[in-house]
């Protein structure tokens, strides 16, 4: 099992062991290992294993409790420090902006398996604002220690006679079996708001900026209770960030202002939002708003269809127009726009994804293509990174590779990913092991062997 999967696993996990973490500072607790001033304490251990015990059994995983797990564990929580140690010899730091994103994303999340924002506290017995104070450090020190691991990482490169090295070094009558497999893109559009709705967001947020304005209500109180921002819990407060990461309309309007100044309504992509400026420093500004989004319930997918359906006959009756052009030109989903709408896997980053590992929308498409080069008819889905949570498209099977045993020349890149992998953890453990004799390490429980062939 490798040291880097158990090392992420305090980021994937940081949030939902909040009330094993309260039950820490028991008198008897251990320390069970030491890193310079750092210690790790026996019931961090107990914790974390067990909280990815749950997790596994969710996903449907039956991972029981062993001992050489547990060593394993400890092992990581070792690594995890000496990275975090290095950061400071190396100054390395993550930026506050950088981390309230991945607790803000993490949060959503964690809001959408319970189901909303209210079911989430009473889980953990805290509030959003508690919980976000309370792990902030233990986020940062989890995003650090992975920022040194990725340098050392990234700077791995793999040479075309290793992969092939790597392939011929497993037996012929090993070699795996290669599931289908297709390649795919997408050209996405966004139901607009209907005219009512987009109407009813923005009177409401004007009625919120006259409150404001005119009747000295905050807009940090009035954004914990009615903002639909992630930002709402923290009364809208959007940490320094630089203008270019903010959606144009806000940066611009933003930008315009002094500090303590409000905004008119600003509409965005998002909604509509009403902006206070806190300060500016270059480039970077410090901000709190309102967001009012538009119901979802009152989008006009009418115009989604349509849309498409004109895009999709336009490509398929016109020889000079390219799927690809069209999507960098009239997609509206970024992760797919600038690539000419290429699908990737999200596990691998690969163009070729397996079919057992299609959301359900593709795989249903999928289904219904012929043969390479088809498109589909306008489908609705639910993407990531639309506001609304609702979208339309239409998928073209861009190639589709038949079930095989795997070869160098059709699966190179495929093989050329797992060796790159292995190779990147050898010399990432290398780099590891010499990092060590640099820190005071220290053990008080004795590892069994195999943990420690484990971890090697």
């Amino acid at each position: 099992m490798k040291k880097l999967f158990f090392s992420l696993i305090l980021i994937i996990t940081a949030f939902s062991n909040a009330t094993l973490k309260a039950q820490q500072t028991k008198p008897a607790d251990q320390i069970v290992a030491i890193v310079n001033d750092r210690i790790i304490l026996k019931s961090e251990i107990d914790n974390d294993l067990r909280n990815y015990i749950m997790q596994s059994r969710n996903y449907g995983q039956q991972i029981e409790f062993s001992k050489d797990l547990w060593y394993q564990f400890l092992d990581g929580a070792v690594e995890n420090y000496v990275l975090l140690e290095k950061a400071v010899i190396d100054s390395i730091y993550v930026e506050d902006e950088q981390v309230n994103r991945s607790m803000d994303q993490r949060i959503q999340q964690l809001i959408q398996q319970a189901g909303s924002e209210q079911a989430l506290e009473r889980a953990f017995g805290k509030s959003l604002i508690q919980l976000r104070a309370e792990f902030r450090e233990d986020f940062r020190e989890q995003m650090t220690a992975e920022k040194v691991r990725s340098e050392q990482i990234a700077s791995v490169d793999i040479t075309r006679p290793e992969v092939e090295e790597f392939f011929n070094s497993i037996p012929k009558d090993s070699l795996p079996t290669i599931p289908e497999q297709v390649a795919l893109s997408q050209i996405v559009i966004l139901p607009p708001a209907k005219q009512d709705a987009r109407l009813a967001a923005r009177e409401f947020a004007e009625t919120l900026r006259d409150s404001i304005i005119n009747h000295g209500k905050s807009l940090e109180e009035l954004a914990r209770r009615h903002s639909d921002g992630p930002s709402a819990p923290r009364g809208g407060l959007l940490p320094m960030m630089s203008l270019n990461d903010l959606v144009s309309e806000y940066s611009a309007a933003a930008s315009a202002m002094k500090p303590g100044q409000i905004s008119e309504v600003v509409e965005t992509e998002f909604g509509f939002h009403v902006i206070e400026l806190i300060r500016r420093v270059g480039d970077q500004i410090e901000t709190r708003h309102i967001l009012i989004s538009v119901d979802s319930s009152e989008l006009d997918d009418d115009f989604a269809i349509n849309r498409l359906t004109e895009i999709r006959d336009s490509i398929l009756t016109n020889e000079d127009i390219k799927f690809s052009d069209m999507a960098r030109k009239v997609s509206e989903d970024p992760a797919t726009k600038s690539s000419g709408g290429k699908i990737v896997d999200p596990q691998t980053g690969e163009r070729l994804i397996p079919l057992s590992r299609l959301e359900p929308g593709l795989y249903r498409a999928v289904l219904l293509m012929d043969e390479v080069g088809t498109i589909s008819e306008p489908k609705p889905f639910n993407p990531n990174n639309a506001n609304s949570g609702k979208a339309y498209r239409i998928i073209r099977l861009d190639k589709q590779v038949e079930e095989h045993v795997a070869n160098i020349d059709v699966d190179y890149d495929r093989l050329k990913s797992i060796a790159l992998q292995q190779k990147q953890m050898r010399k990432y453990n290398e780099w590891l092991e010499k990092t060590k004799d640099e820190f005071y390490i220290e053990y008080r429980v004795n590892r069994p062997e195999t943990a420690n062939k484990e971890m090697n």
